[in-house]
């Protein structure tokens, strides 16, 4: 199999398991995910993170970026852009959020282009996979890996998974970047050796 094909099969396996999850143990997923991240300095000193807001069977961030804007963090939510890239507006709380493609929920207010990501001391994104090397499976359109290749060596990546979901190992593309770190429900923030 090709390293599109195995991703492939990977997706469909983890969006299943993911259907099959019951409602009550992502709600307690994404309080646990959102007690984790904001107990870390990172997050509650009061700077810039990007975090994506979670939609559907995704491990849930809404909770997160709640608690954090709600304590002063500048909080960053993308945009999708037609081109694939992602562009980023502030968080200004639920009210600030409409309907946008792909069922997402997207900021109103001003966007502040595909390099405002830079500005991050983290980057929250999503995954269907990681492995112990930081490479993450997403949805395969590529959107984060742009999105992490802009980022400074000093900036957080994590991505937001369910315990399962720390793999082995996850097939490699040229465009593929790796995150720095994870979040689980049950094992909060890791920092991964990418050696």
């Amino acid at each position: 199999m090709t390293a599109q094909e195995t991703k492939q099969e990977m997706r469909r396996r983890i969006v299943a398991a993911r259907r099959a999850m019951a409602e009550r143990e992502r709600d307690a997923s994404a309080s646990a995910i959102r007690d984790a991240l904001a107990a870390e300095p990172l997050f509650t000193s009061g700077g810039t993170v990007a975090v994506y807001y979670s939609v559907g069977t995704e491990p849930g961030t809404r909770k997160l970026v709640a608690a954090l804007w709600k304590r002063g963090t500048y909080v960053l939510l993308p945009v999708f852009l037609d081109s694939g890239e992602l562009d980023w507006a502030a968080y200004e709380g639920p009210d600030s959020l409409e309907s946008a493609a792909y069922g997402l929920l997207e900021p109103t207010g001003p966007r502040y282009g595909p390099d405002a990501v830079r500005r991050a001391a983290a980057v929250v994104c999503p995954a269907l996979a990681v492995d112990g090397s930081g490479l993450r499976l997403g949805r395969g359109a590529g959107c984060y890996d742009r999105s992490l290749s802009r980022v400074g060596p000093n900036t957080l990546t994590l991505a937001v998974i369910y315990d399962t979901e720390l793999v082995e190992s996850v097939p490699a593309e040229p465009h593929d970047r790796p995150v720095g770190g994870v979040v689980t429900p049950g094992g909060g923030m890791r920092v991964l050796d990418r050696r």
